[in-house]
């Protein structure tokens, strides 16, 4: 079976009371409840990691060498300047997606870039929560056609 980290970054703990009209009204916990639903269906053992801090995101990617088949990340608003979090990511070499709640091309100038897209298989931006089942099925999708998941 097939192990994937879902890695929320800065402020994603807010979800359901930050910006509603951005984010949506689903709390982190909802969204991870439908993740681990979601993984069970495709027969991928997931596990979840929240943190504010930089520092705390690197040391999971780190963890997670050698133990983790592949990362869903939305890694908030480090996906704009974080080399640090693309340099941990870049070290481990496991594959991962990169997703957004919102879509980050269609809002402020400084959030239309992430220096962690050149190095993701993909990103999903702009579909709301339901973005990181997509990300999932992609994930999935990639692990087994590399072979690295069995059916």
């Amino acid at each position: 079976m097939a192990s994937v980290l879902v890695i929320n970054g800065p402020n994603l703990n807010m979800l359901g009371k930050r910006e509603p009209g951005i984010y949506g009204s689903e709390t982190l916990a909802d969204v991870e409840e439908r993740i681990a639903r979601r993984a069970g269906d495709l027969g991928v053992a997931v596990e979840f990691f929240q943190s504010n801090h930089e520092g705390a995101i690197i040391d999971r990617i780190h963890q997670a060498f050698g133990l983790c088949d592949g990362i869903v990340i939305n890694p908030g608003a480090f996906t704009h300047y974080s080399y640090a979090i693309r340099d941990a990511l870049s070290s481990v070499q496991i594959p991962f997606v990169e997703i957004h709640i919102s879509n980050i091309h269609a809002r402020e100038a400084f959030r239309k870039e992430s220096v962690l897209a050149p190095l993701a298989i993909g990103q999903i931006s702009g579909l709301g929560t339901y973005g990181y089942e997509l990300a999932l099925d992609a994930l999935a999708h990639y692990l087994r056609k590399n072979e690295k998941m069995k059916l």
